[in-house]
């Protein structure tokens, strides 16, 4: 009897044990379960990825103010054609555009971005090898040719005649229109920007200027400026305008500019912005 009850008692025992391990495994189990990433029931969904912004819920544009058509205030606001060519881009993200006005130079070399002023550069600028050393392209948004303006009555039609009789040229600092002038060998004066160029012509600073073709047609708007003034010859340099990025730039922000390009141009909604800002289709300007 006596070994009857001590194996009853061993028996009980160990029930006893394997029950209390069995709610242990079953509580850490539990714990385990909850924290695990890989159950869908119990653990969200990572958030989406977006692009690395200067300024959250933002897209940081910088630009150089006045350039018209392109960017310029109309009121309080900032508009143009490459304004609304970026919102493609910010809408997409689901940003909003915020614009900062900077010198060019600072832009074109890549400072601007570099030092985090902005996410992205719309200035009117052409994509060249030299810039690509220090700023990142989207795909080509818009193609450029340059154009000369000078006093009516002037009676000249290209940059070889302007040189042969000795006027006076002007164009805007750190532009392709100032490398192209210097490379057919001229020495222009150099103004910091557009209206400064403008008003150099008007003033007699200069005799005749070479600047973007669209620029100088909508110059050319505005009666008190086509009376006195007329469009000479247009160059046509072979460039093409791009959207600048950060050396090294955001993948996601790079693709989200190149797509909204693209998809614009195939929904003719680019189309539309151009004969918004130019009164033409794209093609018909020059």
């Amino acid at each position: 009897m006596g070994l009857s009850f001590v194996s009853r008692r061993a028996m009980a025992v160990g029930a006893m044990v394997v029950a209390g391990a069995l709610g242990l495994s079953a509580c850490g189990s539990g714990e385990s379960t909850s924290a695990s990433p890989s159950d869908g029931a119990s653990a969200s969904a990572p958030a989406a990825a977006g692009p690395k912004l200067v300024t959250p819920g933002k897209l940081t544009t910088c630009t150089n103010l006045p350039y018209e058509p392109f960017q310029f205030k109309e009121g309080d606001k900032v508009v143009g054609f490459d304004v609304d060519i970026v919102d493609l881009a910010a809408k997409k993200l689901g940003l909003t555009q915020e614009i900062v006005d900077i010198d060019f130079a600072v832009i074109k070399s890549g400072a601007a971005m570099a030092t985090n002023k902005c996410d992205v550069a719309a200035a009117g600028m052409t994509i060249t090898e030299e810039r690509k050393a220090n700023i990142d392209f989207s795909e080509p948004y818009f193609d450029a040719t340059q154009a000369l303006l000078a006093k009516k009555g002037t009676g000249i039609k290209t940059l070889d005649e302007v040189k042969a009789k000795g006027l006076k040229l002007g164009a805007q600092a750190s532009t392709t229109g100032l490398d192209y002038v210097k490379g057919k060998g001229l020495d222009p004066k150099e103004f910091a920007d557009s209206p400064k160029e403008l008003l150099g012509l008007q003033s007699g600073q200069v005799d005749v200027i070479v600047q973007d073709l669209p620029v100088v047609l909508t110059w050319l708007k505005k009666p008190e400026i086509a009376d006195k003034f007329e469009l000479l010859a247009s160059l046509d340099t072979g460039e093409q305008y791009g959207v600048g990025l950060k050396k090294g730039s955001d993948p996601i922000l790079l693709k989200a500019i190149n797509d909204s390009i693209a998809e614009a141009k195939a929904d003719g909604t680019y189309e539309q912005i151009f004969v918004k800002w130019f009164g033409k289709k794209p093609g018909e300007l020059g």
